[in-house]
């Protein structure tokens, strides 16, 4: 048996309906995981005229994660749980996260619920001896220009990854964390579907070209994976080497 094989256990992703957490929810699917996502439309055929979604095979749930009250109250369909993967991800542009709403609206979104989800589900990957994997992104090791927020935010989540990985260790969950580069979504489209920008932006990537999803998918299966078992508190970069 492959230890990616996940055959029997049961993932969650949030923000598995779209970029690189759709990526990452069918990479576990792939490889015989039961897989739910959570998303922010009504019902899951509301992504697919969005496109870069692929929800086949999924069970998908609309949960606002950055309402607190919601949050609790939801009730998941399953009393176990595996693998927890957080990909939410907000960024607001044109100089709004300078102001106290584009600021407030990005910092609940990319950290404030991924403590309350990670909390929500303790005691279930605590039962398991499951293993969680939180998504930042490079981002939050440099500066990012006219957006603070998303940075901020970012570096929260790296930082969330090693205090959870050395208090949680004692309760036999496993805590690690992803930097993605440009992967090419929603929320990078600014850069990569303007062609002088993109431009510029493969020149900075030792690779030269982007990441994808299913690089991503990659990682993430490896965090969670024994292959990783001695692993912890740990966010691995997977950007091309583009912060080299």
């Amino acid at each position: 048996m492959s230890d990616l094989d996940f055959s029997g256990k049961r993932v969650l992703v949030v923000g598995g309906s779209s970029g690189i957490g759709n990526g990452i929810a069918r990479g576990f699917l792939a490889r015989g995981a039961e897989v739910h996502v959570w998303g922010t439309r009504a019902a899951a055929g509301d992504y697919a005229a969005e496109g870069g979604s692929d929800l086949d095979g999924l069970h998908y749930a609309k949960v606002n994660v950055a309402d607190y009250d919601e949050l609790s109250a939801y009730e998941p369909p399953f009393d176990s749980l595996d693998v927890l993967v957080q990909s939410q991800g907000f960024v607001r542009y044109k100089q709004a996260e300078y102001a106290k709403a584009g600021w407030d609206d990005v910092m609940d979104i990319n950290l404030n619920s991924v403590m309350h989800t990670a909390t929500k589900f303790k005691p279930m990957l605590t039962a398991t001896q499951g293993s969680i994997v939180i998504v930042s992104s490079i981002s939050g090791l440099r500066a990012n220009i006219g957006n603070p927020s998303y940075a901020a935010s970012k570096a929260g989540a790296i930082s969330l990854t090693k205090t959870l990985g050395q208090s949680w260790a004692r309760d036999g969950i496993r805590v690690n964390g992803l930097a993605p580069g440009l992967v090419p979504t929603k929320l990078t489209a600014v850069t990569t579907e303007n062609e002088v920008r993109s431009e510029a932006a493969l020149r900075t990537i030792p690779v030269r070209r982007y990441g994808t999803p299913e690089d991503m998918a990659g990682a993430a299966l490896f965090l969670a994976s024994p292959l990783a078992a001695y692993v912890q508190g740990h966010t691995l970069i997977a950007d091309g080497g583009l912060s080299l």
